[in-house]
């Protein structure tokens, strides 16, 4: 008797667990951070991360994705992954690097040719080697290397030539991988947070920014710039980043989930951003910008001139190695 009465407890445990919603099962709810806009196919993806995390693991992981600068600068969402207040990020390596200066070697300027350059670095062992670099030096693991696009110089004044960047002063972003092209062409940067720059252009306090095609879309940057010249100084990236209790927490069956998946989403954000590259030029003549098709060997050339990785605390060794790939 008292056997069949405890599988008849176990029978009913089964059906109670089977009329539950999949939603009971998703215990462990996550934040996921970014500074941009909702329209940019980096939330798109992202938000697209999470349902198919949360679809295959079977609802065990509900992923909340928190656009737009909600959470904090980049570099409070950095700083929220060993907080605790963050679980995922989409970060610059230039911010990342706080942790482990080599990573922002890939800032350097016209260190990559192109996008597909950049995305065979995202497969390589140099890169491999820098992001383990960081894990072990942050306790955070990157999983994924999402392409962001080529940056340009929108300005007041037309930038023709590099002589024209003398004395501009120009917004980049608070870290220091940025510094190095505006510096060696004599610029004045000036460290502005992303949240802020629309305004800042608007109201004089800087003269020009630098940003990829679709962000100066996003952001509306056209309406308050009237050049844009294409100077394709940083071939941009964005890393996918777990924080490491996350990380240390998940079984290697969720480990392999997590990874396909971000990196499923970094490669659909990139061919997006690329296709919106090829397309932008055109729409922004339409709309009255000034394009301007710069010598970009002449950036290079003038660039090269004035400095060099190891003046930025990077490893000669790991620029070489990227531009060997081919």
């Amino acid at each position: 008797m008292k056997k069949r009465f405890t599988l008849q407890l176990a029978a009913a445990a089964v059906l109670l667990a089977a009329a539950l919603p999949m939603s009971a099962f998703a215990q462990t709810k996550l934040k996921w951070a970014h500074v941009y806009e909702t329209s940019e196919p980096f939330h798109k993806w992202s938000v697209w991360a999470g349902e198919e995390i949360k679809k295959r693991t079977n609802g065990r992981y509900e992923i909340q994705v928190f656009p737009a600068s909600t959470l904090g600068k980049e570099s409070d969402i950095n700083q929220g992954l060993q907080l605790g207040t963050v679980d995922i990020i989409l970060t610059g390596a230039s911010f990342a690097a706080r942790s482990y200066q080599p990573l922002a070697i890939s800032y350097f300027p016209f260190i990559f040719r192109d996008a597909e350059h950049q995305l065979k670095y995202a497969n390589s062992d140099v890169f491999r080697d820098l992001a383990s670099g960081y894990d072990k030096a942050s306790g955070n693991h990157i999983v994924a290397l999402n392409y962001y696009g080529a940056r340009h110089v929108t300005s007041n004044k037309p930038v023709a030539k590099p002589d024209d960047m003398k004395g501009l002063k120009i917004r980049v972003p608070d870290a220091p991988a940025y510094l190095a092209f505006p510096k060696a062409l004599g610029a004045n940067p000036t460290p502005i947070a992303f949240a802020e720059v629309y305004l800042a252009l608007q109201n004089g306090t800087v003269e020009a920014q630098e940003n990829p095609l679709p962000t100066i879309e996003a952001k509306k940057f056209y309406e308050v710039q009237k050049n844009i010249s294409l100077t394709g100084h940083i071939v941009d990236s964005l890393l996918t980043v777990v924080s490491g209790p996350l990380w240390s927490k998940l079984s290697d069956a969720d480990k392999k989930i997590f990874t396909d998946v971000m990196k499923e989403a970094a490669d659909k954000t990139g061919r997006e951003i690329i296709a919106s590259e090829a397309r932008l030029v055109d729409e922004f003549k339409k709309k009255g910008n000034n394009v301007i098709a710069v010598d970009k060997n002449a950036f290079r050339e003038a660039v090269l001139k004035n400095t060099k990785p190891a003046d930025h605390g990077y490893r000669q060794a790991d620029y070489d190695k990227i531009l060997a790939i081919k």
